[in-house]
């Protein structure tokens, strides 16, 4: 999905409130780290990653089986919305959301900027062969923080 140099990619273009459906859902570069699990220390309000994944999660396409109706599977899921981008601080340093917000570009593993959705995954950007816990099988989260952000 390689673009013109003379017409600016959506993304650098569109307000996210002028966004269509299509567009901000193609923000999501697929990495999967939307779906693990995180604490957030009451104190400092430090959000810590964990390596237990949603039960939704695919763990190859790193992608929601049931996205569609995941609040109905999961009531606490979070649900990006345009309005709300600026609360979602817990958002990957990498994520193509969070990227765009800051005025930043996308990196050339995303796939609005590869066409691919696999780069991200060759660039080992994403979840997808990490070690991840499935949430019915975790235990204390506590125990599965990651050091860093993944």
């Amino acid at each position: 999905m390689k673009n013109d140099p003379a017409d600016p990619p959506f993304w650098k273009s569109v307000p996210f409130n002028e966004m269509t459906r299509d567009q901000w859902e193609s923000l999501c570069d697929g990495c999967g780290k939307c779906c693990l699990h995180k604490l957030e220390d009451a104190e400092s309000g430090e959000i810590y990653y964990t390596n237990v994944a949603c039960r939704l999660l695919d763990h190859h396409s790193m992608r929601c089986t049931r996205y569609a109706s995941r609040t109905r599977w999961v009531p606490d899921c979070t649900v990006l919305k345009p309005e709300q981008i600026a609360d979602f601080k817990w958002l990957p340093k990498s994520c193509g959301y969070r990227l765009v917000h800051e005025g930043r570009d996308l990196p050339d593993w995303h796939p609005l900027v590869s066409g691919d959705r696999e780069t991200i995954h060759e660039a080992r950007k994403s979840m997808r062969h990490r070690w991840l816990i499935d949430e019915r099988k975790a235990g204390d989260l506590e125990d599965h923080i990651i050091e860093g952000e993944p």
